[in-house]
């Protein structure tokens, strides 16, 4: 089975993406990032990356898809840099697998 790709957040930090051929969404509202989260999850999406700061405002969306293999949400940065909570998010997940903080 083939997974698709999307990205969620502003279109300054996600626009690029496109240029991969994956699935970009523009939105603003918690309720628009929550809705595209959804759908993209319901429509065979195996890897959905969404922006750190975009991810704050639907943790508790993000939460739910945690214990799932599919899809699998990555955080990253925006334009204007990182806040560690992508990273910080890796080596929790690292540390779960492993039973040790390797990184």
């Amino acid at each position: 089975m083939t997974y698709k790709i999307g990205v969620i957040g502003d279109k300054d930090s996600v626009l690029p993406f496109k240029l991969f051929g994956f699935d970009v969404r523009f939105v603003d509202t918690a309720a628009e990032i929550r809705q595209a989260i959804e759908e993209m999850a319901d429509k065979d999406y195996g890897v959905i990356y969404i922006t750190e700061e975009y991810a704050q405002k639907v943790s508790e969306t993000i939460a739910r898809f945690d214990e799932v293999m599919t899809p699998a949400i990555v955080l990253i940065p925006n334009h204007s840099g990182s806040l560690g909570i992508g990273q910080q998010n890796i080596r929790d997940r690292v540390e779960k697998a492993v039973g040790q903080n390797i990184l």
